[in-house]
């Protein structure tokens, strides 16, 4: 681990906002400098109706800044919002320190996280999409990305090359990402070849999903009490009950104000959502603002245009719950996802959710049918099985997708 960087944090408050909604937010801000590996030395707010065009703040509270910044010899500022390339100019040399704003650190912390090849382009991406209007007085940035700047023609100054490489590059990683694209979409196409039905963990940031998806898939995605800890869509199988076979995919974190670069950047990714039969939509229960955080989740299922797929909300983390929990969502079930008999509740009630979409079957199939008995197994949900002697063979009653082809089977 490195050193941890010392941060002063700044937050505008509009009057119109309410309180909560303002704390969550600026709490957001910290656990996402202490994910970013940094340590929060100050926190200054300012209530003021709007943005200073130049500065974002006023000028008081921008002399604030610089004493509190040099009281606490602090390495970095970060605002709690977006902010213009003028005003981060302006603010740093106001301040004589780097000044980043809240969009810059959530990039930051993708950066660190992304494993695979195709997290990386994407993270790449939105940084270099977020740098381009940026780049003036922002000379010493470019090292730090890691930019290899191509040798400068006669009279051109060292900015336009900058930006030409951007661009190029920008061009390259969506060429790239293209690629990706297509191998993902003959992925999708194969598995609805195979009837293979997918359920998709969605949720906020750091509400349970991969330590769900590991136990219930024995997987070993990425864990950890950190936002932001999953970049990568992982999919595995996992059984259900009754035995029926399910593809379950544990998607990235949602979380408010995700700079519109990030959602352009991991649409791909985003898109697993939007290809999914079924969503699981974990919550963590036990955060005071767990309502916003179901909203946000919710707002961005609409915005993928996910938000008409069957549903339940899994309230996770009641171990931590000191009141009684009243669910805002219908079906739903209150966990902790340590739990193995809650692992299987939630199971249980996908099912119970699917039987009620779902037709009812009852059908008799001979013992020498082995295959396609094999397929019920696999492809319906079994609710009985009982071998006839009499005939030799089995009585299904079970439960089907209304397009499933083993349909034909049943008369």
């Amino acid at each position: 681990m490195t050193d941890r960087e010392l941060v002063v944090l700044v937050a505008r408050r509009d009057p119109n906002e309410k309180e909560e909604r303002f704390q969550s937010s600026l709490e957001e801000l910290q656990s996402l400098t202490e994910t970013a590996n940094g340590d929060v030395c100050k926190i200054l707010t300012q209530k003021r109706d709007r943005v200073h065009p130049a500065t974002y703040v006023g000028e008081g509270k921008l002399e604030e800044i610089r004493l509190a910044a040099e009281e606490t010899e602090a390495d970095l500022v970060i605002f709690n919002d977006e902010l213009s390339p003028g005003q981060l100019r302006n603010i740093s040399n106001a301040v004589g320190l780097r000044v980043i704003d809240r969009s810059q650190l959530i990039l930051d912390i993708f950066a660190s996280r992304a494993r695979t090849k195709e997290g990386k382009l994407q993270v790449e991406l939105a940084q270099l999409q977020y740098l381009l209007p940026r780049l003036a007085g922002q000379g010493t940035e470019l090292s730090r990305l890691g930019g290899g700047i191509g040798t400068r023609g006669p009279g051109e100054t060292k900015l336009e090359s900058d930006r030409r490489h951007i661009r190029r590059r920008i061009d390259d990683i969506k060429g790239r990402l293209e690629t990706v694209v297509k191998q993902r979409e003959q992925y999708r196409k194969r598995r609805k070849e195979n009837r293979a039905f997918q359920i998709a963990i969605v949720g906020y940031t750091n509400a349970g999903k991969s330590t769900f998806f590991n136990r219930v898939t024995q997987s070993d995605s990425f864990e950890e009490n950190l936002l932001f800890a999953t970049l990568d869509p992982l999919t595995r199988q996992v059984g259900l009950p009754s035995g029926f076979q399910a593809l379950l995919s544990d998607t990235v974190g949602f979380i408010q104000d995700l700079p519109t670069t990030l959602i352009a950047a991991f649409r791909s990714t985003l898109e697993e959502v939007t290809e999914a039969d079924f969503i699981i939509h974990m919550v963590d229960a036990s955060h005071p603002d767990h309502n916003q955080q179901e909203r946000t989740v919710l707002k961005l299922l609409s915005d993928l245009n996910a938000d008409h797929l069957p549903m339940i909300t899994v309230y996770n983390k009641k171990d931590l719950l000191e009141t009684d929990f009243i669910p805002d969502a219908h079906p739903s079930v209150t966990v902790s996802v340590h739990d193995p008999i809650d692992r299987t509740r939630i199971l249980k009630k996908v099912e119970k959710v699917l039987q009620d979409e779902w037709h009812e079957y009852d059908v008799f199939l001979p013992a020498s049918n082995g295959k396609t008995i094999q397929q019920f197994k696999q492809y319906t949900m079994i609710t009985s099985m009982t071998f006839l002697e009499d005939r030799e063979g089995y009585a299904l009653h079970g439960f089907i997708h209304p397009d499933h082809p083993l349909r034909h089977e049943i008369l």
